[in-house]
Protein backbone atom coordinates (compact mmCIF):
# COMPACT_ATOMS: atom_id res chain seq x y z
CA UNK A 1 0.00 0.00 0.00
CA UNK A 2 1.37 3.38 -1.03
CA UNK A 3 1.48 5.93 1.78
CA UNK A 4 1.50 9.51 0.50
CA UNK A 5 4.09 11.55 2.37
CA UNK A 6 3.01 14.86 3.95
CA UNK A 7 -0.39 14.51 2.30
CA UNK A 8 -2.32 17.10 4.29
CA UNK A 9 0.61 19.49 4.77
CA UNK A 10 1.47 19.61 1.07
CA UNK A 11 -2.06 20.15 -0.20
CA UNK A 12 -2.78 22.72 2.53
CA UNK A 13 0.39 24.57 1.48
CA UNK A 14 -1.01 24.94 -2.06
CA UNK A 15 -3.72 27.21 -0.59
CA UNK A 16 -6.34 25.66 -2.88
CA UNK A 17 -8.95 27.86 -4.58
CA UNK A 18 -11.97 25.83 -5.70
CA UNK A 19 -11.90 27.13 -9.26
CA UNK A 20 -8.09 27.22 -9.55
CA UNK A 21 -5.59 25.54 -11.83
CA UNK A 22 -3.07 23.20 -10.19
CA UNK A 23 -0.26 20.86 -11.24
CA UNK A 24 0.84 17.63 -9.58
CA UNK A 25 4.23 17.07 -11.18
CA UNK A 26 4.70 13.62 -9.61
CA UNK A 27 1.36 11.79 -9.71
CA UNK A 28 2.63 8.44 -8.38
CA UNK A 29 -0.48 6.67 -7.14
CA UNK A 30 -2.54 9.83 -6.92
CA UNK A 31 -2.54 10.53 -3.20
CA UNK A 32 -1.92 14.25 -3.48
CA UNK A 33 -3.99 14.53 -6.66
CA UNK A 34 -7.01 12.91 -4.98
CA UNK A 35 -6.94 15.41 -2.15
CA UNK A 36 -6.51 18.34 -4.52
CA UNK A 37 -9.50 17.19 -6.58
CA UNK A 38 -11.62 16.95 -3.42
CA UNK A 39 -11.17 20.69 -2.98
CA UNK A 40 -11.82 21.74 -6.58
CA UNK A 41 -15.15 22.81 -8.04
CA UNK A 42 -16.40 21.67 -11.43
CA UNK A 43 -14.48 24.55 -13.02
CA UNK A 44 -11.20 23.75 -11.26
CA UNK A 45 -8.50 21.90 -13.15
CA UNK A 46 -5.59 19.63 -12.22
CA UNK A 47 -2.79 18.75 -14.64
CA UNK A 48 -0.79 15.72 -13.48
CA UNK A 49 2.53 14.35 -14.76
CA UNK A 50 4.41 11.09 -14.33
CA UNK A 51 7.17 9.28 -16.23
CA UNK A 52 5.97 5.87 -15.07
CA UNK A 53 3.53 4.05 -17.38
CA UNK A 54 2.20 2.13 -14.36
CA UNK A 55 1.24 5.41 -12.70
CA UNK A 56 -0.56 6.55 -15.84
CA UNK A 57 -2.46 3.25 -16.07
CA UNK A 58 -3.44 3.57 -12.41
CA UNK A 59 -4.71 7.11 -13.00
CA UNK A 60 -6.82 6.08 -15.99
CA UNK A 61 -8.43 3.34 -13.93
CA UNK A 62 -8.90 5.22 -10.67
CA UNK A 63 -9.96 8.52 -12.22
CA UNK A 64 -11.88 7.28 -15.25
CA UNK A 65 -14.36 9.96 -16.29
CA UNK A 66 -12.76 12.66 -14.11
CA UNK A 67 -12.96 15.66 -16.43
CA UNK A 68 -11.11 18.01 -14.08
CA UNK A 69 -7.94 15.87 -14.32
CA UNK A 70 -5.58 16.05 -17.31
CA UNK A 71 -2.94 13.29 -17.20
CA UNK A 72 0.41 13.61 -18.96
CA UNK A 73 2.79 10.67 -19.45
CA UNK A 74 5.85 12.89 -19.17
CA UNK A 75 8.44 14.20 -16.76
CA UNK A 76 7.69 17.38 -14.85
CA UNK A 77 10.67 18.78 -16.75
CA UNK A 78 8.24 19.05 -19.68
CA UNK A 79 5.70 20.95 -17.60
CA UNK A 80 6.43 24.34 -19.15
CA UNK A 81 6.14 22.93 -22.65
CA UNK A 82 2.78 21.29 -21.93
CA UNK A 83 1.25 24.23 -20.06
CA UNK A 84 2.47 26.76 -22.62
CA UNK A 85 1.06 24.69 -25.48
CA UNK A 86 -2.29 24.63 -23.65
CA UNK A 87 -2.19 28.43 -23.31
CA UNK A 88 -1.94 28.21 -19.51
CA UNK A 89 1.46 29.78 -18.79
CA UNK A 90 1.10 32.42 -16.08
CA UNK A 91 -2.27 31.02 -14.97
CA UNK A 92 -1.20 28.23 -12.59
CA UNK A 93 -2.29 28.61 -8.96
CA UNK A 94 -0.01 25.93 -7.56
CA UNK A 95 2.60 23.33 -8.49
CA UNK A 96 3.39 20.33 -6.28
CA UNK A 97 6.43 18.05 -6.58
CA UNK A 98 6.89 14.92 -4.45
CA UNK A 99 10.38 13.86 -5.51
CA UNK A 100 12.03 10.46 -5.27
CA UNK A 101 10.68 6.95 -5.78
CA UNK A 102 7.15 5.87 -4.93
CA UNK A 103 6.45 2.88 -2.69
CA UNK A 104 5.08 0.72 -5.55
CA UNK A 105 8.27 1.28 -7.51
CA UNK A 106 10.41 0.26 -4.53
CA UNK A 107 8.25 -2.71 -3.60
CA UNK A 108 8.06 -4.23 -7.08
CA UNK A 109 11.27 -6.25 -7.46
CA UNK A 110 11.03 -6.25 -11.26
CA UNK A 111 11.58 -2.48 -11.33
CA UNK A 112 15.08 -2.88 -9.89
CA UNK A 113 15.01 0.06 -7.46
CA UNK A 114 15.43 -1.86 -4.21
CA UNK A 115 18.60 -3.45 -2.86
CA UNK A 116 16.44 -5.57 -0.54
CA UNK A 117 14.56 -7.44 -3.29
CA UNK A 118 16.05 -9.49 -6.09
CA UNK A 119 15.19 -8.23 -9.53
CA UNK A 120 16.73 -7.04 -12.79
CA UNK A 121 18.95 -3.96 -12.50
CA UNK A 122 16.59 -1.65 -14.37
CA UNK A 123 15.82 1.46 -12.22
CA UNK A 124 14.14 3.36 -15.07
CA UNK A 125 11.02 5.27 -14.09
CA UNK A 126 10.03 5.29 -17.75
CA UNK A 127 10.80 1.77 -18.92
CA UNK A 128 10.06 2.68 -22.52
CA UNK A 129 13.19 4.76 -22.95
CA UNK A 130 16.83 5.12 -21.88
CA UNK A 131 19.40 2.58 -20.76
CA UNK A 132 18.94 0.35 -17.76
CA UNK A 133 21.15 0.55 -14.69
CA UNK A 134 22.75 -2.76 -15.72
CA UNK A 135 23.56 -1.52 -19.22
CA UNK A 136 25.21 1.59 -17.84
CA UNK A 137 27.04 -0.13 -14.98
CA UNK A 138 28.52 -2.76 -17.29
CA UNK A 139 29.79 -0.28 -19.89
CA UNK A 140 30.59 3.02 -18.17
CA UNK A 141 34.16 4.18 -17.61
CA UNK A 142 35.50 3.77 -14.08
CA UNK A 143 35.87 7.52 -13.59
CA UNK A 144 32.25 8.07 -14.68
CA UNK A 145 30.97 5.52 -12.18
CA UNK A 146 33.10 7.13 -9.45
CA UNK A 147 31.73 10.57 -10.34
CA UNK A 148 28.09 9.42 -10.24
CA UNK A 149 28.51 7.67 -6.89
CA UNK A 150 30.36 10.59 -5.34
CA UNK A 151 28.15 13.41 -6.65
CA UNK A 152 24.67 11.84 -6.69
CA UNK A 153 25.15 9.41 -3.81
CA UNK A 154 27.64 11.37 -1.71
CA UNK A 155 29.37 8.01 -1.27
CA UNK A 156 32.67 8.17 0.65
CA UNK A 157 33.92 4.96 -0.95
CA UNK A 158 32.99 5.93 -4.52
CA UNK A 159 36.50 5.30 -5.87
CA UNK A 160 36.80 1.88 -4.27
CA UNK A 161 33.34 0.76 -5.38
CA UNK A 162 33.87 1.98 -8.95
CA UNK A 163 37.19 0.16 -9.27
CA UNK A 164 35.82 -3.09 -7.87
CA UNK A 165 32.74 -2.92 -10.12
CA UNK A 166 34.89 -2.51 -13.24
CA UNK A 167 37.15 -5.37 -12.14
CA UNK A 168 34.25 -7.72 -11.41
CA UNK A 169 32.13 -7.04 -14.47
CA UNK A 170 34.86 -8.42 -16.76
CA UNK A 171 34.23 -11.91 -15.38
CA UNK A 172 30.57 -11.53 -14.49
CA UNK A 173 28.44 -8.54 -15.57
CA UNK A 174 25.99 -7.08 -13.05
CA UNK A 175 22.41 -7.99 -13.91
CA UNK A 176 20.54 -8.38 -10.61
CA UNK A 177 19.86 -6.03 -7.71
CA UNK A 178 20.85 -8.39 -4.91
CA UNK A 179 24.07 -9.32 -6.70
CA UNK A 180 25.12 -5.65 -6.75
CA UNK A 181 23.92 -5.02 -3.19
CA UNK A 182 25.75 -8.05 -1.78
CA UNK A 183 28.88 -7.20 -3.76
CA UNK A 184 28.99 -3.67 -2.32
CA UNK A 185 28.28 -4.91 1.20
CA UNK A 186 31.26 -7.26 0.94
CA UNK A 187 33.78 -4.64 -0.21
CA UNK A 188 32.82 -1.52 1.75
CA UNK A 189 34.76 -1.16 5.03
CA UNK A 190 32.59 -1.65 8.11
CA UNK A 191 32.27 1.29 10.51
CA UNK A 192 30.93 0.37 13.92
CA UNK A 193 27.17 -0.13 14.05
CA UNK A 194 25.80 0.66 10.61
CA UNK A 195 22.24 1.94 10.35
CA UNK A 196 22.02 2.15 6.55
CA UNK A 197 22.72 -0.72 4.20
CA UNK A 198 26.16 -0.17 2.57
CA UNK A 199 24.53 -0.18 -0.88
CA UNK A 200 22.03 2.59 -0.06
CA UNK A 201 24.03 5.48 -1.50
CA UNK A 202 25.14 3.53 -4.58
CA UNK A 203 21.59 2.57 -5.51
CA UNK A 204 20.42 6.13 -4.92
CA UNK A 205 23.18 7.55 -7.09
CA UNK A 206 22.60 5.17 -10.00
CA UNK A 207 18.83 5.75 -9.89
CA UNK A 208 19.23 9.54 -9.92
CA UNK A 209 21.67 9.35 -12.83
CA UNK A 210 19.68 6.85 -14.91
CA UNK A 211 16.51 8.93 -14.61
CA UNK A 212 18.13 12.36 -14.90
CA UNK A 213 16.32 13.38 -11.72
CA UNK A 214 18.44 16.40 -10.84
CA UNK A 215 18.45 17.56 -14.45
CA UNK A 216 14.65 17.38 -14.47
CA UNK A 217 14.43 19.36 -11.23
CA UNK A 218 16.86 21.98 -12.55
CA UNK A 219 14.75 22.37 -15.70
CA UNK A 220 11.52 22.70 -13.72
CA UNK A 221 12.98 25.34 -11.42
CA UNK A 222 14.26 27.31 -14.42
CA UNK A 223 10.74 27.32 -15.93
CA UNK A 224 8.48 27.59 -12.91
CA UNK A 225 8.21 31.34 -12.24
CA UNK A 226 6.58 32.28 -15.60
CA UNK A 227 4.09 29.40 -15.19
CA UNK A 228 2.69 30.62 -11.86
CA UNK A 229 0.30 33.51 -11.49
CA UNK A 230 1.08 36.10 -8.82
CA UNK A 231 0.07 34.48 -5.53
CA UNK A 232 0.60 31.01 -6.99
CA UNK A 233 2.62 28.56 -4.95
CA UNK A 234 5.41 26.07 -5.49
CA UNK A 235 5.49 23.15 -3.02
CA UNK A 236 8.41 20.71 -3.17
CA UNK A 237 8.93 17.59 -1.04
CA UNK A 238 12.54 16.38 -1.22
CA UNK A 239 14.06 13.19 0.15
CA UNK A 240 17.78 13.84 0.06
CA UNK A 241 20.11 16.76 0.48
CA UNK A 242 20.96 17.28 -3.20
CA UNK A 243 17.35 17.97 -4.15
CA UNK A 244 16.62 20.06 -1.08
CA UNK A 245 19.76 22.12 -1.59
CA UNK A 246 18.75 22.93 -5.17
CA UNK A 247 15.27 24.04 -4.09
CA UNK A 248 16.57 26.06 -1.14
CA UNK A 249 19.14 27.90 -3.26
CA UNK A 250 16.62 28.54 -6.01
CA UNK A 251 14.09 30.12 -3.66
CA UNK A 252 16.80 32.27 -2.07
CA UNK A 253 17.93 33.52 -5.48
CA UNK A 254 14.35 34.33 -6.47
CA UNK A 255 13.81 36.19 -3.19
CA UNK A 256 16.87 38.36 -3.91
CA UNK A 257 15.67 39.20 -7.40
CA UNK A 258 17.79 39.50 -10.56
CA UNK A 259 21.51 39.90 -9.88
CA UNK A 260 23.72 42.12 -12.00
CA UNK A 261 27.26 41.10 -12.94
CA UNK A 262 29.93 42.13 -10.45
CA UNK A 263 32.05 45.28 -10.99
CA UNK A 264 29.41 47.19 -12.95
CA UNK A 265 29.77 50.99 -12.40
CA UNK A 266 26.44 51.13 -10.56
CA UNK A 267 25.86 51.85 -6.88
CA UNK A 268 23.96 49.22 -4.94
CA UNK A 269 21.37 51.83 -3.93
CA UNK A 270 20.60 52.42 -7.62
CA UNK A 271 19.72 48.79 -8.26
CA UNK A 272 16.07 47.84 -7.93
CA UNK A 273 15.96 44.13 -7.24
CA UNK A 274 12.41 42.90 -7.65
CA UNK A 275 11.97 39.48 -6.03
CA UNK A 276 9.95 36.90 -7.93
CA UNK A 277 9.23 34.49 -5.07
CA UNK A 278 9.01 34.59 -1.31
CA UNK A 279 9.49 31.67 1.05
CA UNK A 280 6.33 30.70 2.93
CA UNK A 281 6.72 29.44 6.48
CA UNK A 282 9.46 27.16 7.76
CA UNK A 283 10.72 23.86 6.42
CA UNK A 284 8.18 21.11 7.17
CA UNK A 285 9.09 17.54 8.05
CA UNK A 286 7.00 14.47 8.79
CA UNK A 287 5.77 14.22 12.36
CA UNK A 288 6.47 11.41 14.79
CA UNK A 289 3.20 9.63 14.04
CA UNK A 290 3.72 9.72 10.27
CA UNK A 291 7.28 8.43 10.53
CA UNK A 292 6.08 5.60 12.79
CA UNK A 293 3.41 4.67 10.22
CA UNK A 294 5.61 5.19 7.16
CA UNK A 295 9.36 4.96 7.73
CA UNK A 296 10.05 6.32 4.22
CA UNK A 297 8.75 9.72 5.33
CA UNK A 298 11.59 10.21 7.83
CA UNK A 299 13.83 11.99 5.33
CA UNK A 300 11.12 14.14 3.72
CA UNK A 301 11.67 17.91 3.69
CA UNK A 302 9.01 20.24 2.32
CA UNK A 303 9.60 23.83 1.17
CA UNK A 304 6.95 26.30 0.03
CA UNK A 305 7.36 29.47 -2.04
CA UNK A 306 4.85 31.98 -3.39
CA UNK A 307 5.12 34.11 -6.50
CA UNK A 308 5.11 37.81 -5.64
CA UNK A 309 5.94 39.39 -9.02
CA UNK A 310 6.18 38.46 -12.68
Amino acid sequence: MHETVLLHEAVDALNIHADGLYVDGTFGRGGHSSRILQQLSETGRLYAFDKDAAAIAHAREKFAGERRLVMNHASFAELAQVMTAAGLAGQVDGILLDLGVSSPQLDEAERGFSFLRDGPLDMRMNQAQGQTAAEWLNSAEQHDIRHVLRVYGEENFAGLIAKKIVDRRVEKPFERTLDLANFIEAIVPKKGKQVKHPATRTFQAIRIFINGELDDLEQLLADVVPLLKVGGRLVVISFHSLEDRMVKQFVREQERGPQLPRNLPVMDSQIQRKPHLKSVGKVIKAGVDEVAANVRSRSAVMRVAEKVAA
